[in-house]
């Protein structure tokens, strides 16, 4: 068996004694298929495929038996075998059973580090930020992903609602099947309703054929509506029909579609607003938040500002086949001063038109674009910032600076000086620990 295993190209190893056996598996993590008798002296075949199995070895199992213990291997297959083979056994069956189930385990890897690649691409990494706002917006994701609520993602332009959305599916049951996303304000409204419900063909000028809408293509997976505030009232009454009933109809046709799927809608307008102004309507509002998801804004986001860029700046590196460079304090004060209303899509194309004529290790405040300074110099702060130039100082000092100000400003009270700081209360705490100014710097409210 052995040799006839070898022919197909494989490395074999035998053993007399499934405890040898185990001792070589023990430090050993090139197996990937062991071929093993189900009646042995000692351990037999079913004790062997337990201990494989309680060890969590990563590696597939055939059994081999004789034609009067069937019933056995139907059952060790049960408890974790792989496949089995029957004596006499038949060599060139057994290349084939070989081949069939190392390619099969291949083929399972491939489609793990496929998921854990879509993990990395869409889910929680994909998402960048330590900030306790941010930590907060992680919690809500882990605790909302596996239920089947509808969810409403609210956030200005640029926060990375999709990114929440797609992070949203990732970490659901329904990972496994389709995300499809559409812009609801990026598409003419008479267009959108057949992109949503899909249509049959010849029910209006140019259907010439039938069309399979986003609602049919979402069925078990997620569907995400971006500015879901665009529908027009006749579109949001139909959505609001297909939310309640789970049920469609193409354009045209009058068949009754079953379908599955779960709603994830993000705006960057006050819903509650537009239906007060008479542009929204309210029952669709309370069916969409059922769950609402607030992506802060990168201007209250405390450190992430730092994180993120040097997460865009190492990306836009390996992209050019270069050396990323980092950013001079000079910089990250100008950065950190300026109100970044397109919040972290700005901070990326910011950064990105950078880093195509930068080509020092150190990008300078020269290297910012004019705008941005402009920008940056008119911007009303009530941080206690270091400035760009003159007494160079660590960054350290100068946080530790900021916050000595704040907390003498707010008369120790350290809620009001986190907001003005803009981080939270946790990390100010934090920080006063690390700089060992817990001490000198009470608590108003405490010594109240």
């Amino acid at each position: 068996m052995a040799i006839a295993i070898e022919k197909t190209g494989f490395e074999v190893r035998t053993f007399d004694d499934a405890r040898k056996a185990l001792e070589f598996l023990e430090g050993c993590d090139s197996v990937r298929l062991v071929v093993c008798d189900l009646k042995m002296p000692g351990l037999n075949g079913l004790g062997f495929l337990q201990e494989v199995r309680e060890r969590e070895y990563d590696l597939g199992v055939m059994l081999v038996t004789g034609f009067g213990s069937i019933e056995s291997a139907v059952e060790a297959m049960r408890v974790g075998a792989d496949d089995y083979l029957t004596k006499p056994v038949d060599l060139y069956e057994l290349r084939q059973r070989v081949r069939n189930l190392i390619e099969r385990k291949e083929l399972k890897e491939e489609v793990s580090s496929l998921r854990e690649m879509l993990d990395k691409r869409y889910g929680f990494e994909s998402i960048i930020g330590e900030s306790e706002v941010m930590e907060h917006l992680f919690d809500q994701i882990r605790a909302v992903a596996p239920t089947r609520s509808t969810v409403l993602i609210t956030g200005e332009s640029g926060t990375g609602k999709e990114l929440v959305a797609k992070a949203l599916h990732q970490a659901s049951p329904r990972a496994e099947e389709r995300f499809l996303a559409i812009n609801c304000g990026a598409i003419p409204m008479d267009i959108l309703e057949s992109e949503l419900f899909g249509h049959e063909r010849g029910s209006f000028t140019g259907a010439v054929t039938r069309k399979i809408g986003k609602f049919e293509l979402a069925h078990k997976g997620t569907l995400f509506l971006d500015e879901i505030s665009e529908l027009v009232p006749e579109l949001q009454v139909k959505l609001l029909r297909v939310l309640e009933e789970r049920q469609i109809m193409r354009v045209g046709g009058s068949e009754v579609i079953d379908v599955d799927f779960r709603l994830v809608a993000a705006t960057n307008r006050d819903l509650a607003k537009e239906v007060a102004e008479g542009r929204f309507r309210q029952d669709l509002l309370y069916r969409l938040k059922v769950v609402t998801l607030a992506i802060p804004p990168l201007r209250n986001r405390g450190g992430d500002l730092a994180l993120l860029s040097e997460h865009f700046l190492q990306g836009f590196a390996e992209e050019h086949g270069r050396e990323a460079p980092t950013l001079s304090k000079e910089v990250m004060a100008i950065l950190s001063r300026y109100g970044w209303p397109g919040n972290v899509r700005e901070l990326r194309n910011v950064l990105e038109s950078v880093m195509v004529f930068h080509r020092g290790n150190i990008i300078e405040v020269s290297d910012l674009p004019r705008e941005l300074l402009d920008a940056s110099a008119s911007e009303p702060t009530d941080l206690p910032v270091q400035p760009p130039f003159g007494e160079l100082r660590t960054m350290a000092k100068i946080e530790r600076q900021a916050i000595e100000e704040t907390l003498e400003r707010t008369g120790g009270h350290r809620a009001e000086a986190a907001r003005l700081l803009g981080i939270g209360l946790r990390t100010l705490q934090r920080k006063l620990k690390e700089y060992k100014l817990e001490d000198a710097t009470p608590d108003a409210e405490e010594a109240s």
